[in-house]
């Protein structure tokens, strides 16, 4: 495990994850959000937002997490292992809601300047909204993803809960030594 990627529905815990194994690991984390997104929320056009992202996976080894289809093609070629939290959309719901409600608490910055506020979280573009409507997409996408040749290079670990995405990560030792594969 030397160049993993990390998908998932918003809120499921990708960047938790990444962060982890990234420390685990002693290789780069690398956020998708933070090469797509500009000052208010601004939206990187397509072409910068993919050189930004080869630039960023021209190392040796690194963790990456987003579930940018627009760079895609860019990251999973290159990726070694490939892990899908895979939760259950209560847990997923869950997960983002108490999320976004401390970002918003704690006015915690997340890129360039960016913050989760009160009138975002009950719009149209909420991200608890987002991960209720790409849930089941985002399973049906990597799952016929990862069915075709196109990936078979990739180990997959796909875990289904919080709780083995623990027990996985615990077993990630120190140091970069693999982790045992999970299904």
């Amino acid at each position: 495990m030397r160049r993993i990627v990390v998908v998932g529905t918003s809120g499921a815990g990708k960047t938790t994850v990444s962060r982890e194994l990234s420390k685990r690991l002693g290789i780069p984390h690398i956020e998708l959000d933070a090469l797509h997104w500009a000052p208010g929320w601004t939206e990187t056009p397509t072409d910068v937002f993919r050189a930004r992202v080869s630039r960023a996976l021209a190392r040796a080894a690194w963790v990456v997490d987003g579930n940018y289809a627009k760079a895609r093609d860019i990251v999973w070629p290159l990726a070694d292992t490939l892990v899908w939290l895979d939760f259950p959309l209560t847990v997923v719901l869950r997960q983002v809601f108490v999320r976004t409600l401390r970002r918003m608490i704690v006015r915690e910055e997340l890129w360039h300047g960016n913050r989760e506020q009160l009138r975002t979280a009950l719009s149209r573009d909420s991200i608890i909204l987002w991960a209720l409507r790409t849930h089941g997409l985002n399973r049906r996408a990597y799952a016929a993803a990862l069915d075709g040749r196109e990936y078979g290079h990739l180990a997959v670990v796909r875990l289904r809960s919080p709780r083995h995405v623990r027990l996985w990560l615990s077993a990630v030792p120190d140091g970069g030594a693999a982790a045992p594969a999970a299904r």
